[in-house]
């Protein structure tokens, strides 16, 4: 079973429906039992880093989430929830992340032609060995909608960029920790085949 955590931050909805197209069992919850019995867990998001970290504090799902990745499944952050599992954004100075990967959010810069939020189709260059994208190319697609990228820390951690008025890290994967800033639930059948290679995973 997998567990996509609710906090009332967006697209849960399409993230469920996401898997159950493939036949995989999802379920949405903010329930702790429920969570750290299932065989791997989501967090989804859209929002502001801040309000969403103040509302994963006030449902108890910070040690929740923290006891499920040091449990050893397989845990997948999508868009904000890829940015809350580091440490700090600049959208909410002051506010800590889970702190469960090093790195920051940083405001993606303004350049010429382009326009903040990023929203639409990006290439990304995809890790060779990266598991979460296996049997994908490495020059595909992926569909965004961001104003704030990570940038990681630690250059293993990170399984696939791409360019936006800056070098962005689009994923990353970690041990049992894998997160995407885009949408795979929005990324059409490239897109669903990172969340089977997810729900297949084997750790």
């Amino acid at each position: 079973m997998i567990a996509i955590i609710d906090y009332d931050a967006g697209n849960m909805k399409s993230v469920e429906k996401a898997f159950q197209y493939l036949n995989e069992d999802a379920v949405i919850t903010r329930d702790r039992k429920a969570i750290l019995e299932a065989d791997r867990v989501v967090l989804p998001g859209v929002g502001a880093f801040g309000d969403a970290m103040e509302r994963l504090h006030s449902y108890d799902l910070v040690e929740t989430i923290q006891d499920a990745v040091k449990s050893g499944k397989p845990f997948l952050g999508i868009c904000l929830g890829l940015q809350l599992l580091f440490d700090s954004s600049e959208e909410t100075p002051g506010v800590k992340g889970l702190g469960l990967l090093p790195g920051e959010i940083l405001r993606i810069p303004a350049a010429e032609g382009l326009k903040i939020p990023h929203m639409g189709w990006n290439s990304i260059d995809i890790k060779e060995d990266s598991r979460l994208f296996e049997g994908i190319d490495r020059q595909s697609y992926m569909y965004f909608v961001h104003s704030y990228y990570l940038k990681a820390r630690n250059p293993e951690d990170v399984a696939a960029t791409t360019w936006y008025s800056t070098d962005i890290h689009a994923a990353v994967e970690h041990d049992n920790i894998f997160a995407c800033q885009f949408h795979p639930e929005k990324s059409s059948e490239l897109g669903l085949r990172i969340l089977k290679n997810f729900a297949d995973l084997r750790l």
